[in-house]
């Protein structure tokens, strides 16, 4: 298995994170789990870099968060997708899908 480089899970991140709350609401930690679990760990986001993105995609209102308490009194943010947000995942995706064709037609990459 080959490892993704920084610069490509960078540009990779936000739509992953759309796509994972497009689901559901989650917090942080859910959201870099479910990330790592759905794309079979090729793509895992340590937490100290998840938050600067999640609060830079809340600045932009793509996410809204908002304080819960569990059961055992902890407190937690929960990020949802905002209408906003479900606006931009689906351009996103397209380009991520014309990269990939372009990528495939270049040097032969699939992205199946």
């Amino acid at each position: 298995m080959v490892a993704l480089t920084n610069s490509i899970k960078r540009g990779s991140a936000e739509l992953a994170v759309l796509a994972v709350l497009k689901g559901q609401p989650l917090h942080g930690y859910e959201i870099s789990r479910r990330i790592e679990q759905q794309t079979g760990g090729l793509l895992r986001f340590t937490l100290a870099s998840l938050y600067p993105l999640l609060y830079r995609m809340e600045k932009r209102g793509w996410i809204k968060g908002a304080w819960e308490t569990n059961t055992n009194g902890r407190k937690r943010r929960c990020y949802r997708l905002t209408t906003t947000g479900r606006k931009q995942l689906a351009p996103m995706q397209a380009e991520w899908r014309m990269f990939f064709k372009a990528l495939n037609l270049l040097a032969g990459v699939s992205n199946a």
